[in-house]
């Protein structure tokens, strides 16, 4: 028997796609809410339909705000 819960999401604003993922999935840049929870930042492959995910990185504000400055120290 297995005690895993079911994971709860809302994609609450979809920002972008970042690229393809393969076989049709996209890798992309939204707004959700997991488990009810406040929305985060999130980067995730997506399958077409929105009803499959891959693994993924949530960030908070002041996360996304960090990668940002470090993203700019790198990527012109």
């Amino acid at each position: 028997m297995s005690d895993s819960k079911e994971i709860k999401f809302e994609i609450v604003k979809r920002i972008g796609v970042i690229g393809p993922a393969g076989q049709g999935w996209t890798r992309e840049l939204n707004l959700v809410s997991w488990n009810g929870r406040e929305s985060k930042l999130d980067i995730r492959d997506w399958n077409e339909d929105h009803t499959r995910m891959g693994k993924g990185l949530t960030l908070t504000a002041d996360e996304a705000h960090t990668l940002k400055r470090l993203l700019g120290e790198v990527v012109d």
